[in-house]
């Protein structure tokens, strides 16, 4: 860690609000240090890189994983945090608006970690903000650190990202980690992908743009059986009775699909790997999870390492 090579001084101060802020060889990079960082979990050895900082969790949305997980990186690292989740908790149900509550924190933090239900609330906030502002989820548009978690367990599970085919299922429309996990794989090489879903829920036309501008051979379908023997990966998402504007569409497509162990034993590759950003509702069987296809719990476990490395890179503690 000696040496300071030009990737690191990029991450330097970042905002992460989009995964598409980034190349392909900074996510590389992100992935070394987070190699580092699980063994030194393993060991037990890891170094207070972020003693003496504070940082913000602004999660104006519930969460588990994202939250806890960042939380957890943080004082793996020696840092301190603050914050609050839903808007009941703190003066915007008071009627304070969101830049004031930036402002705020970030007079208190030396770095500020977002979830919000609005589009386009994180890049808001990093405008305001004087220090780094990570995106934790906003609205149904981009997860980039999810993105960047489940880039790097592919990679850790079949050795590289590039050349494999990927199937992408359930809520593509609404769901913010399946948009940003393909809009991911559009800096990587991937042989093919599959977008499965109801036409309710098909990919936004500028996710397709984007597949298409990189030059990604895709194709849209209904049916999970007809492609799942080409699978090397199937990410699953649920259907979010949540990010729909109307409750009645959320009633014509709850329950399309449901993974089971009998399905995958039968059409699957012994290879494939499931993955899922939780939480699931019915959309995976709970036989599914004692099977060598499941890899979502290492993906959910995944995600301190690699928040730990992107906190290190952004503060300029890990080269």
């Amino acid at each position: 860690m000696s040496e300071t090579k030009p990737d690191s001084i990029s991450w330097l101060s970042r905002d992460v609000v989009s995964i598409l802020d980034f190349s392909r060889s900074e996510l590389e990079y992100l992935f070394d240090a987070a190699t580092w960082m699980k063994r030194r979990l393993r060991e037990g050895s890891v170094p207070r890189l972020l003693g003496g900082k504070v940082i913000a969790l602004a999660f104006f949305e519930p969460s588990t994983r994202t939250r806890l997980s960042f939380e957890t990186a943080a004082k793996r690292l020696g840092a301190e945090t603050i914050g609050f989740t839903g808007e009941e908790a703190i003066s915007v149900a008071k009627g304070e608006n969101l830049a004031d509550t930036i402002r705020m924190l970030d007079g208190y933090a030396d770095a500020i970690v977002i979830r919000h239900r609005y589009e386009g609330a994180a890049l808001y906030a990093a405008e305001v903000a004087e220090h780094p502002v990570i995106n934790a989820g906003d609205g149904k548009q981009h997860h980039p650190t999810q993105a960047m978690l489940d880039l790097f367990t592919v990679k850790e599970l079949f050795g590289a990202i590039d050349g494999l085919v990927y199937g992408v299922l359930g809520d593509l429309r609404y769901g913010r980690a399946a948009s940003s996990f393909i809009l991911a794989l559009t800096l990587f090489k991937p042989r093919r992908v599959y977008l499965v879903s109801p036409p309710l829920l098909r990919a936004r036309d500028e996710v397709l743009e984007k597949l298409r501008e990189a030059g990604i051979s895709y194709e849209e379908t209904e049916s999970l059986e007809e492609v799942l023997g080409e699978l090397d990966v199937l990410y699953v998402t649920r259907i979010q009775r949540e990010r729909f504007p109307d409750p009645s569409e959320y009633e014509k497509v709850k329950g399309s699909y449901r993974v089971t162990r009998r399905l995958l034993e039968e059409r699957a590759k012994p290879e494939l790997k499931v993955m899922h950003p939780l939480p699931r509702v019915d959309e995976i069987s709970f036989d599914v999870d004692d099977t060598r296809y499941a890899a979502y719990f290492l993906q959910a476990r995944n995600g301190v390492p690699v928040r730990m490395a992107l906190l290190a890179l952004i503060f300029g503690a890990w080269r």
